[in-house]
């Protein structure tokens, strides 16, 4: 029987809880394309995952492969399929886990064709951030020209779109970030950058329409009082706000769906290089364990990558 590698969480806890695994060559489905998986984002939702910290609100049966957004190259069509064809170059995130496998079936409503330009590196660190980052922007509502706009963990892929973003609609970009990563962060078109290990930002800023919270913690929890009366948190980071938001203010839980209209229009903006988009390393698969928990314990600039052909 032939087989694919993957990596795969076989029980809830720290960097020895996954391992590279065999897996059957699995088969599209219908409304399903097979794609031969060149490159995948690595995310902190995978440390997550594995440490389980979301079991109870996502609970899996284990051993489950990791790994939530990829692009490669389409090896197979399966019926009800329109879009796509047997050699097209895709990327998308899979609004669920199993992207950290040679081979992987995807609903082929999740991706996206890859424009003229892009790498398949620059596609895989594409769909959960850029998107996540757009939609975080605009859960609250509609970004509008002057509005103060807070963002915790500027320099990391998400944080790095989202101040894009913001400063693109015109909005005042407050945001914290390492000292190392400030003139990172002021290129993306923050207008104010505050080093999180040297200064508390409650001191230096206030009156804040919106904080988009990349981080959680203790830096929510400190967020608050920096808030505009009638000011909203999102957080990506920490699902407690909905039950920890203080009476009279405004907390938003976000989590990413998978946008494959979205996703091609951001890409397009990055192979044209109207968009920046920051990868901090790209790794062989078999030091993809190994990323993972760097993300968990090291602060990211951009986006690390997962070259399954290294």
């Amino acid at each position: 029987m032939k087989t694919i590698r993957s990596l795969q969480l076989m029980q809830y806890g720290g960097p020895e809880s996954v391992r590279i695994a065999d897996l059957p060559v699995p088969v599209a489905g219908p409304g399903q394309v097979l794609v031969r998986v060149h490159a995948a984002g690595v995310n902190a939702l995978d440390w997550k995952v594995r440490e389980g910290y979301v079991k109870d609100a996502f609970p899996l049966p284990l051993p489950a492969v990791l790994g939530i957004e990829l692009a490669g190259v389409v090896e197979q069509v399966g019926s009800d399929v329109n879009h796509l064809s047997v050699g097209d170059r895709v990327m998308g995130s899979l609004g669920r886990l199993g992207a950290y496998a040679d081979l992987v079936a995807v609903d082929a409503d999740k991706l996206a064709v890859l424009p003229a330009g892009l790498s398949i590196a620059q596609a895989a660190a594409l769909p959960v951030a850029a998107v996540s980052a757009w939609q975080s922007l605009h859960l609250a509502g509609p970004v509008k020209a002057g509005q103060r706009i807070l963002i915790h963990g500027a320099a990391g892929a998400v944080g790095g779109f989202a101040v894009q973003f913001a400063h693109q609609a015109g909005a005042h970009v407050s945001a914290t970030a390492l000292g190392s990563h400030a003139d990172y962060v002021h290129g993306l078109g923050a207008d104010h950058v505050m080093d999180y290990q040297a200064s508390q930002f409650e001191a230096l800023v206030k009156d804040i329409d919106l904080v988009l919270d990349y981080v959680g913690g203790e830096t929510l929890e400190r967020s608050w009082s920096v808030l505009a009366e009638d000011g909203v948190i999102v957080s990506t980071a920490s699902p407690a706000i909905l039950a920890t938001t203080p009476p009279g203010r405004r907390g938003l839980w976000f989590m990413s769906e998978p946008d494959r209209v979205r996703l091609a229009d951001l890409a397009h903006q990055v192979a044209a290089g109207s968009l920046q988009s920051r990868i901090a390393a790209v790794i062989p698969f078999e030091e993809l364990p190994a990323a993972i928990e760097r993300s968990r314990t090291l602060p990211q600039l951009g986006k690390t990558v997962v070259d399954f052909l290294r």
